[in-house]
């Protein structure tokens, strides 16, 4: 266990939730193990099983956190956007339940809190990432500001936003709108892509994206997201026709369409 405290006044970790009370409770007791104390702590559970929803409520009167609670299953935007409404500090620590983060996280968050509460410019730092963001320029302290190529040829360019766990200000939606509610979280998440380049967001990256949080699914409490198999291809022509449409799209889309939320 760390033996230095580690305490973000200003910072509220937002965690959603939705079915997998075993996960939450593994990434609270991280936290708590390693000394992280925050402001708030904000749990959003989206409809939850009656036997997860139980666990979860004992495990708010051991964590001490405010858990958001809807009757009923109502997507990954409404679980989001009910989470954070109920965030009072400037700043939110987002993840979702099935992350842990790793000993080396507390003194590189330390690093972000200083970052974006000294330069006012940044709206979310980033800490993890299936891929590293394509268009990196280094800024400090092991961190580089993500730059939107709007004709460069890698596709992971539109992932200029998000919902892997990041640092961002509270008043997020001030600038770029709540999280939409009628759509899948795949697209949900694509449309807060787009709003965030379309109103000039400004984020970093963590360049060792993969030494911060560790995403963990075990088989009795698997990830509820099944990819489509077009989109994991290795067949050369797919890949090819689905660069092509992506290219495309993300740049019609950017520059010509509002996306709901």
């Amino acid at each position: 266990m760390s033996t230095i405290n580690y305490s973000f006044p200003d910072v509220t970790l937002l965690i959603t939730h939705y079915n997998r009370s075993s996960s939450l409770e593994r990434l609270l007791f991280a936290f708590k193990e390693q000394q992280c104390k925050f402001g708030d702590i904000v749990v959003s559970d989206d409809g939850s099983l009656p036997e997860h929803l139980d666990a979860v409520k004992k495990l708010e009167k051991q964590y001490l956190f405010q858990l958001i609670t809807t009757p009923e299953n109502k997507g990954l935007g409404n679980n989001i956007n009910k989470g954070q409404d109920a965030v009072k500090t400037l700043y939110t620590l987002y993840v979702q339940e099935d992350f842990v983060p790793t000993s080396a996280f507390a003194t590189h968050f330390e690093d972000a809190i200083n970052i974006m509460s000294t330069d006012s410019r940044w709206d979310m730092i980033r800490f993890y990432a299936y891929l590293p963001y394509p268009y990196l320029k280094p800024f400090n302290r092991g961190f580089s500001e993500m730059v939107y190529n709007r004709w460069g040829l890698k596709t992971m360019k539109l992932h200029y936003y998000s919902d892997h766990p990041h640092l961002r200000k509270s008043n997020f939606f001030a600038k770029f709108g709540r999280y939409s509610e009628t759509l899948n979280s795949r697209k949900t998440e694509y449309a807060k892509c787009v709003s965030f380049i379309q109103k000039k967001g400004k984020g970093l990256f963590f360049d060792e994206f993969k030494s911060l949080f560790i995403q963990q699914n075990s088989s009795t409490e698997p990830s509820t997201w099944k990819e489509k198999p077009w989109r994991t291809s290795s067949n050369p022509i797919i890949i090819l026709i689905r660069n092509i449409y992506r290219q495309v799209k993300y740049n019609y889309d950017v520059n010509f369409k509002k996306l709901p939320g």
